[in-house]
């Protein structure tokens, strides 16, 4: 709004108000004066010009970004606490159990056993949130001395943690909640209160999926990955936990069936030219990382995965010249998913 407002236009129109009789050349005294003023006018136009920015959700971040969108009731989501499955065994191999509230280490990171799930297997929950706490598998550490165990150790991820909401994340979900109202129990309320339960990455609604009042909502977690049995049952619990019976988000008479999204397994090959002093191996990882990004972006938005994309991606990963015989899950083509599955990319293997 303001880029013609820069230093020498301000300098200059200053200057064309000192009358022609007076010196006003570089170095004179009116010149060295006006100046600084027009330095300082010009960083106040780069500032106002920012500052405007701020005060649309288009354009805003941060703070600013949250208080623009603040009428809507959609606020920034805070970062979560992973929670993973714990194993606890006794000395003969049996299992053990564990008090509620105990705390274990593994490397730099602290979980608590905060419910019983079956006997000597715990639902964990990371002290720190955010994704920090996906990360870590292998053999726990308890922090206070328990009685009978003699090791325990993480078996899997159930919920993952989420950093705090990015702005892209927030701004998009301000951006579709006023371009697809969610209201009085209609496709896109299911969407949102799927999406409200902490853990719940994605979702699709099915109205209608198995007859009259009936709907099907297929979510994923935060990593765009099949939902646990877990979140699965947050979810229910949220929307519908007695069928049709209105005690949950949804209205009387709906019936919500909540499941997880299906994976499909994608395999990926090819043949390729490694430019001058690159590895094989950095050049499938950083491949394989591409991937994970692509996979992530078009879970729940993509009706298949296009053989030609993927070509684009591996001409595109660093090290890479050129590429031949691409094949996806052994063939060649695109690869079909239907409305309840997401891409999962198994095996990548590159030649050269």
């Amino acid at each position: 709004m303001y880029e013609d407002q820069t230093y020498e236009a301000l300098l200059e129109r200053m200057l064309d108000r000192v009358p022609s009789s007076l010196d006003k050349r570089e170095g004179s005294i009116i010149y060295d004066a006006l100046a600084p003023a027009a330095a300082e006018l010009a960083q106040m136009y780069i500032e106002l010009d920012v500052n405007n920015n701020l005060y649309f959700a288009d354009t805003a971040t941060g703070e600013y970004l949250e208080r623009s969108i603040a009428w809507s009731g959609i606020v920034r989501r805070e970062a979560s606490k992973a929670q993973l499955k714990g194993i606890f065994y006794k000395a003969d191999g049996g299992f053990v159990d564990v008090p509620l509230g105990s705390r274990f280490s593994l490397d730099m990171l602290n979980y608590m056993a905060v419910e019983k799930l079956s006997p000597g297997v715990y639902r964990l929950e990371s002290e720190t949130a955010g994704e920090e706490g996906n990360r870590y598998f292998g053999s726990l550490l308890p922090v206070d001395y328990i009685s009978d165990l003699a090791r325990g150790e993480i078996a899997s991820l159930l919920i993952p943690g989420e950093n705090a909401e990015s702005d892209e994340s927030l701004r998009q979900r301000y951006l579709d909640s006023a371009r697809r109202p969610a209201t009085s129990g209609n496709k896109y309320h299911y969407m949102e209160w799927a999406m409200q339960v902490v853990g719940v990455g994605g979702a699709r609604v099915f109205p209608l999926w198995n007859g009259p009042k009936t709907v099907k909502v297929i979510v994923v977690d935060a990593e765009k990955l099949p939902a646990s049995e877990l979140l699965v049952t947050k979810v229910q619990h949220y929307i519908d936990p007695v069928s049709g019976a209105g005690e949950g988000q949804a209205p009387v008479g709906a019936v919500v069936t909540v499941a997880s999204a299906k994976g499909k397994s994608i395999s990926v090959s090819a043949k390729v030219t490694l430019a001058s002093g690159y590895a094989l191996q950095a050049v499938n990882d950083e491949f394989k990382g591409i991937l994970e990004s692509y996979r992530k972006e078009k879970a729940f938005s993509a009706t298949y995965i296009s053989q030609s994309v993927i070509g684009a991606l591996l001409l595109a990963t660093e090290g890479v010249a050129d590429y031949s015989e691409l094949k996806l899950n052994g063939g060649v083509g695109n690869v079909m998913l239907s409305e309840e599955e997401i891409p999962l990319f198994g095996n990548v293997l590159l030649e050269v």
